[in-house]
């Protein structure tokens, strides 16, 4: 595709910080748009939003570094790719959490209501960076000869990610870029069914993404790290997140009990006659 958008003298742009940068302000927008719309303030959501992206950011770097160690650690030269690199959305996803926790409690929040307000803002940013991984040449997908197969041919999609050149291959950003845009429209038609409570569209986004990208990790073929040489790392994160998320989901719709009432007392009697 084309990992290299255009070069300025010494200063080459890639499209996938490009397409990165858009897909992050398109979802914060989207949250403090949704913020305003209930009554919260949107500049406190903008401040966090900020937070929540440094930290996705680091968090996917960090993951990939971790589940590709003896790569990025082999020499100075594949240590500097890992700038290049895209990332694990996991990694982003669960450092963002744990940031966004802390900065609701903070800024005093509402914890499940803001998850909500940002949950379809990331399946939309997911859907535009995941183009960006098309057009880097990353996370890309195995050997296959389906008629819709994608071919790579540009020497710095090899380079910086290691794509494989002039093979055709499942196109598996694609797949990824199709699941963010079904799990955005499918969040906001679930928000206007059934019985709403604080949390839902974000655990619903947790499983959705969860399922989506457990069963597209099969068509995956660059090395991503792999827990007991059976799944790959997102995988088996896949399968803590799915049955927590459907745990939380029905937690957080119990109806709420009534505090128990005492039954009224008799007069009280004098301890001595």
């Amino acid at each position: 595709m084309h990992p290299i958008l255009f070069s300025l003298g010494p200063i080459t742009i890639y499209s996938y910080g490009v397409l990165l940068a858009a897909a992050y302000l398109l979802g914060l927008g989207m949250a403090v748009r949704r913020a305003r719309a209930v009554g919260l303030d949107g500049n406190r959501v903008l401040d966090l939003g900020i937070w929540v992206i440094i930290a996705a950011l680091v968090g996917a770097k960090a993951l990939l570094f971790v589940v590709d160690f003896d790569h990025f650690t082999s020499s100075w030269e594949e240590f500097t790719t890992l700038l290049r690199s895209g990332g694990v959305f996991y990694g982003g996803l669960i450092a963002a959490v744990v940031v966004c926790i802390y900065q609701l409690r903070k800024h005093r929040l509402p914890l499940w209501q803001s998850g909500d307000l940002f949950a379809p803002g990331i399946a939309l940013g997911y859907m535009v960076g995941r183009l960006g991984c098309l057009l880097a040449g990353c996370c890309y997908g195995r050997p296959t000869e389906v008629a819709w197969a994608i071919t790579f041919t540009d020497p710095a999609a090899n380079l910086n990610v290691g794509t494989p050149l002039n093979v055709p291959l499942h196109p598996t950003q694609a797949y990824e870029s199709i699941a963010g845009l079904v799990i955005f429209v499918a969040l906001l038609a679930f928000e206007r069914r059934g019985r709403s409570f604080p949390g839902r569209t974000f655990w619903m986004f947790v499983l959705l993404y969860s399922v989506s990208r457990f069963i597209i990790e099969f068509y995956r073929g660059d090395d991503r790290g792999f827990v007991f040489d059976m799944v790959s790392t997102s995988q088996a994160i896949s399968l803590v997140l799915a049955p927590l998320s459907l745990f939380m989901l029905w937690y957080l719709s119990r109806p709420e009990q009534p505090p128990a009432v005492e039954a009224p007392r008799g007069p009280r009697k004098p301890r001595f006659a």
